[in-house]
């Protein structure tokens, strides 16, 4: 019998069919991870209602492959065999749906885009390079900016969304009603804030949830008016302190290729390179 994918887009289902091969390398899987794990404790955010999971049914019918496309964004494509990415483009292309890039496994990223283009006549383009990274031992600043951090509460929903907002339009991600996931992270003190003496926060600092004993930091935002004073490391920082005092074994972030100043932020905290990824955008 030949393999097809299994898809549903009900993240409890999937989970309960892949999550266990997901789990076995969660810095690889760690986008697809958080992200279902949002999903099943809080539901599928406004609009994202068409999301669809698939994963890939191996010999013995253990998982292979996977995939998740939450529209806006792009399919995010784990490693999987070159028979599952040829079925994964026919089946999406078939589904007739916009499909606005890729994004996940290097490997699967590239050979997805080269056979989307080819199926569909539509170019791929580098939309974003980035580099993950796994924390080493935490180096915290020394001395610390004034200052200090405050894990975000109802108080600051507002500022949150603002803020949640201007990282996605100034890193070029598809706009966001960021609500629902800013309430999300306030529900479970996953937003640190780095707050002056005078009350007034300057920089934003975010945690995933803890899955397969991870973490992923993010976002980190500062206003440009607060920049370069050091709040932006302290506020990672701390999130990363959180998330080490809450029992992660992996604290992880990705950081953008084209700003060298915040990798060397990132590495001076203690965090090393893993891998490098890129996100690609089909236009036409």
């Amino acid at each position: 019998m030949t393999a097809a994918w299994q898809t549903t887009p009900d993240p409890e289902a999937f989970h309960a069919a892949a999550g266990t091969w997901l789990r076995a390398d969660p810095a690889a899987n760690s986008v697809i991870l958080t992200v279902v794990e949002a999903m099943r404790v809080r539901g599928a955010p406004p609009g994202r209602d068409e999301a669809l999971f698939g994963w890939w049914p191996g010999p013995g019918d253990v998982v292979a492959g996977a995939f998740m496309h939450t529209p806006p964004y792009p399919v995010y494509v784990c490693a999987m065999p070159p028979a599952a990415l040829a079925a994964l483009v026919e089946l999406l292309a078939a589904r007739g749906g916009t499909v606005p890039g890729v994004n996940g496994d290097r490997a699967a990223t590239d050979a997805f885009a080269a056979a989307w283009s080819r199926r569909t006549g539509t170019a791929a383009r580098v939309h974003r390079r980035m580099r993950l990274h796994r924390l080493g031992e935490l180096v915290a600043p020394d001395p610390p900016p004034p200052g200090r951090a405050v894990v975000a509460g109802p108080e600051h929903r507002e500022l949150l969304v603002a803020w949640y907002e201007a990282f996605a339009a100034e890193i070029d991600d598809p706009p966001s009603d960021f609500a629902g996931h800013v309430d999300d992270r306030i529900a479970y003190g996953g937003a640190t804030l780095w707050v002056l003496g005078d009350g007034e926060p300057v920089s934003l600092a975010g945690r995933t949830r803890q899955v397969a004993g991870s973490v992923r930091v993010a976002p980190v935002y500062t206003p440009p008016e607060h920049r370069g004073r050091g709040y932006a490391a302290s506020a990672t920082a701390a999130v990363t302190r959180a998330a080490l005092d809450a029992g992660a074994r992996d604290v992880l972030l990705f950081t953008d290729l084209a700003n060298p100043t915040a990798s060397r932020l990132y590495e001076r905290l203690g965090y090393r390179p893993v891998e490098d990824r890129v996100v690609l955008t089909f236009d036409g």
